[in-house]
């Protein structure tokens, strides 16, 4: 069994960590199976959305803190290979925004750490009840200081800050008041809820959700005015589209679009 498993439904691509037994943890090997998955769905246009789970009890466990003590016995003490595994880290999860598809984070069990990162990267995510999350790293003294990035750009800084001090986790539903998952579903309802919303979104016209997701992070980052500036270029190049053209003609005259993609 591969480590990381991936069947396509349609247009939406179903990725699922394989590796139960230390759930799902980002071991150097599935940050390489993420990481090369994730480039291959970059150019992958007959794939409209993505959703990313876990097998077995969890979704994810965040790094695989067994690696990172083997990695302590090189010379340096593991600090060139901590270096590398943060990056490698960071590069997979800015592939997930920069994908052209939103990509769905499908969560069961405990998402902690790295693990919370990952769903705090994802476009969207839908969790099962009773599913726990936390960023608990400095109850072993480590600071997340990398899944605080992603975090803190989900939630309210305070209770962020919060998380990350007391290493406490908070429950689904408390986890979707704040902002970091969309909704919580009873977990017999995961999978087709889940679906649900990945069809849903890969129903809509491709061209206009890539450049849309792309607009959606860009303009995040910069001030009032250029933010409109640049998301009004963006919609004049969306409507000169064909098939946005023939999607108003269709709405105006009462019928499905005829969509060339």
């Amino acid at each position: 069994m591969a480590i990381l498993e991936r069947h396509d439904t349609g247009a939406v691509a179903h990725l699922e960590m394989n590796a139960p037994e230390r759930l799902n943890a980002l071991s150097d090997e599935m940050l390489a199976a993420l990481q090369a998955e994730f480039d291959a769905l970059r150019d992958d246009r007959s794939i409209r959305a993505v959703i990313l789970s876990g097998a077995g009890k969890a979704f994810c466990a965040g790094h695989d803190l067994k690696q990172m003590t083997a990695g302590r016995q090189a010379e340096d003490g593991g600090k060139a290979y901590f270096k590398d595994l943060f990056d490698r880290c960071a590069r997979m999860m800015m592939t997930v925004q920069s994908l052209p598809q939103p990509v769905i984070a499908r969560v069961h069990g405990i998402a902690t750490a790295a693990g919370c990162q990952l769903v705090a990267t994802c476009d969207m995510a839908v969790a099962a009840e009773g599913t726990r999350f936390g960023v608990n790293g400095v109850n072993i003294g480590l600071f997340c200081s990398t899944p605080m990035v992603a975090l803190s750009r989900n939630i309210p800084r305070k209770l962020a800050f919060e998380m990350l001090t007391t290493g406490q986790f908070i429950e689904a539903t408390r986890a979707a008041e704040l902002g970091l998952v969309n909704r919580v579903v009873p977990t017999s309802n995961l999978a087709t809820e889940t679906q649900g919303l990945a069809e849903t979104v890969a129903g809509k016209l491709g061209a206009a959700v890539r450049i849309g997701k792309e607009a959606f992070y860009r303009q995040q980052m910069m001030p009032l005015d250029q933010a409109y500036a640049y998301t009004g270029d963006v919609m004049v190049e969306n409507m000169l589209y064909r098939d946005t053209k023939e999607g108003i003609a269709a709405f105006i005259e009462k019928r499905d679009p005829d969509w060339s993609q």
